[in-house]
């Protein structure tokens, strides 16, 4: 094994100066490849100062099977781990002796040029390691998946003509499809229209977009936050595409049957993708067209070192491999509106159709109050039950509800201190009617409970979730079908007949038709969140319930409940006229004059204490770059824990990276125990 600095000479720059490159010095007794015997090797050790090759000699036993790309077993340190071979070489660049490698656990190449030049980015542009992102960006091997998929591509099925009717109404659209169709780059924002017509809803004109690409022969990778969408896209490329001209890539599918999905797409089986947030990673050859659906789910966001998100790997594979991308949903966040306001996207947008759209209402104003009283902002107030009352007699009836679980949060009767357990320190809640209080961290039953601020006795709900509203809602409309829909309990699809869906956000259910009326429920729950993007965040899922109610012309409504009566917030306004780009644009300007994310570049550091100001002390941090904190975390359970935040401009951030770099490597080196976490361009839900 070889060690080099990383500074030290190449072979080239050697030989500019006179200097021969160094012999190659097999251990005794082992016959080395007669050509490029030296093998430059990534070691998985998982230590940020060791995220560098290794050079190490290749056996005249192994030579046909160490090609580029495949994985090996090498010894490092004593022990035999995991490694990628990157390259071979002719020279080495280290002067002592080499370790041979171990064994080639398999041949296929799965570390592709491309995809190691993406990895790569990714790791230099989140402070993280290639070791990290290539176990996020490569599947665990699965040999019987490598031996039953054949090494050659079968003959491909003709594909169909090129249809793209789901675009006629964006007057963006045919220019963005011809410049896709011409092998061209651009990236573009889409904000789809909310439309029930299966014909041109999202996921066909998406199924559209991938085939104009596919037929200009270029590849494609689709990436959405969820199962649900993915299953919707996976349809409709069925059925535009034809069958055998893409696979999917998700967490639900087996080991073998998702690595086989990926085999495919690096034999060159198959150009086309659909996937969860790792299909971004998929190496879809000589690929053409990148998509993103719904950016701002945090779905999409890696909860892995080192944390990059869907949106900014796609933005950076679409740099390095001068491809188009597209960034689409009911609503646009902040960050691709910064894009926007630089000229790097351009918009694609229908203009504004009140008839297509459903007709949004805000239940609890004041003529609310003054006809119905504190009825006027109830949990389910007066003039949403009337509107489900009567969209029932035509079809079904969606209401959304912030939290799942029966009441979710409890709070003091008397001073409205949020009720939490006297062991460990969480919320308690309500599993059904007739329990006990219980603790929704370690599930302690509470049998005398006591608030800590006023000593009262009594309790209230804060949130009631959607098996309360359920029960509710059954209660109010007798002989009416109830369904619920949430994590664990997910509905796909509902028929056209009169029924309440009771659902969270993002588990909302397909219905045949539309829905005839979506209820916003607690809308408060969602506005009051205390994180950065909270009314984008509010405002992207109601845009996406709504987006399956049935447009103003056939009689459908939006009624939101719970929102603050007091103040008209921009969020509020902007599902009432169906303005999400408006929002986005206010959005994006209010943060620019805050200097906050997008407009600043931010990272956040976390740690004990005492090892956070270490750190934030070795950084030697530059003029310009401000430090933010420490504070603490404010977590139970996580007492000294403490978080700083850097603030810079887009000038100061490669020197920023470079010193976060060089932090991590230090302490790495040093053996320190405690690790700081670094997260490059937190989601604003972080924040």
């Amino acid at each position: 094994m070889g060690e080099q600095a990383d500074g030290s000479a190449s072979s080239e720059q050697l030989a500019l100066l006179g200097a021969a490159p160094a012999p190659v010095r097999p251990p005794d007794g082992v016959d080395v490849a007669e050509t490029r015997p030296v093998a430059l090797v990534q070691v998985d050790t998982g230590l940020p100062h060791l995220d560098r090759p290794f050079e190490y000699l290749v056996p005249r036993d192994l030579d046909d099977a160490a090609l580029p790309g495949c994985r090996l077993k090498v010894r490092f340190a004593g022990k035999d781990v995991d490694g990628l071979l990157l390259e071979r070489r002719e020279q080495a660049e280290h002067t002592g002796r080499l370790t041979p490698l171990r064994k080639v656990v398999s041949p296929e190449s799965v570390a592709t040029p491309p995809l190691l030049a993406l990895c790569r980015s990714v790791a230099d542009h989140y402070a993280g390691t290639l070791g990290d992102v290539l176990r996020l960006a490569i599947p665990p091997r699965h040999a019987r998946a490598e031996k039953a998929l054949p090494v050659e591509a079968p003959e491909a099925e003709p594909l169909p003509a090129v249809v793209a009717d789901a675009w006629r109404a964006y007057p963006a659209g045919p220019a963005l499809l011809a410049r896709v169709s011409a092998g061209e780059a651009p990236t573009a924002s889409w904000l789809a229209r909310p439309t029930v017509d299966p014909g041109e809803d999202w996921p066909v004109a998406l199924a559209q977009l991938a085939l104009t690409a596919l037929a200009a022969g270029r590849g494609v990778v689709l990436v959405a936050p969820d199962g649900r969408d993915v299953d919707r896209l996976d349809a409709a490329l069925r059925e535009v595409l034809g069958p055998g001209q893409h696979v999917r890539l998700s967490a639900e599918q087996g080991p073998q049957a998702r690595y086989t999905a990926w085999l495919k797409v690096l034999r060159g089986h198959v150009r086309c993708v659909v996937g969860t947030r790792a299909a971004a990673y998929a190496p879809v050859q000589d690929v053409g067209l990148l998509v993103c659906w719904d950016d701002g789910d945090d779905a999409l966001s890696e909860p892995r070192a080192p944390y990059a998100g869907t949106r900014g790997v796609l933005a950076l594979r679409a740099e390095l491999e001068h491809t188009a991308l597209v960034i689409g949903g009911h609503t646009r966040t902040a960050e691709v509106q910064s894009w926007l306001a630089s000229g790097r996207a351009r918009p694609v947008e229908v203009p504004r159709d009140r008839s297509a759209q459903p007709r949004v209402e805000v239940a609890g104003d004041e003529r609310d109050v003054e006809r119905d009283g504190p009825a006027a902002r109830a949990h389910l107030p007066t003039r949403a039950w009337q509107a489900a009352k009567r969209a029932l007699q035509t079809g079904p009836v969606l209401v959304q509800v912030p939290r799942r679980g029966y009441l979710p949060a409890l709070s003091c009767q008397q001073c409205r201190t949020p009720a939490r357990c006297a062991t460990c320190h969480g919320p308690l809640g309500l599993a059904a009617a007739g329990d006990r209080p219980a603790c929704r961290w370690c599930g302690r039953t509470v049998v005398d409970f006591r608030c800590a601020e006023c000593d009262g006795t009594r309790l209230r709900s804060t949130v009631v979730g959607a098996r309360r509203t359920a029960e509710e809602l059954g209660r109010a409309f007798p002989g009416v079908a109830v369904h619920r829909s949430a994590a664990g309990e997910m509905l796909r699809e509902v028929g056209s007949g009169p029924s309440l869906v009771i659902a969270t956000p993002g588990a909302e259910p397909i219905a045949e038709g539309g829905y005839a009326a979506t209820l916003l429920l607690d809308a408060w729950a969602l506005l009051e969140r205390p994180v950065l993007d909270a009314q984008a965040e509010a405002l992207r899922r109601w845009a996406a319930a709504a987006a399956l109610t049935r447009p103003s012309r056939s009689g459908g409504l939006v009624v939101l409940c719970g929102a603050p009566s007091h103040t008209t917030l921009p969020a509020v306004e902007a599902l009432v006229r169906w303005a999400p780009g408006w929002f986005a644009e206010r959005e994006f300007t209010e943060r620019a004059e805050l200097q906050l994310p997008p407009a600043r570049w931010v990272a956040e550091l976390t740690g004990p204490r005492v090892p956070l100001a270490a750190a934030l002390e070795s950084l030697h941090l530059p003029d310009g770059v401000e430090l933010l904190g420490p504070l603490p975390v404010g977590r139970p359970g996580a007492e000294d824990a403490e978080r700083a935040l850097l603030r810079c401009a887009d000038a100061a951030v490669p020197d920023v990276l470079a010193r976060l770099t060089a932090m991590r490597a230090a302490r790495s080196a040093r053996k320190d125990l405690v690790s700081i976490g670094v997260r490059v361009d937190p989601e604003p839900g972080l924040l």
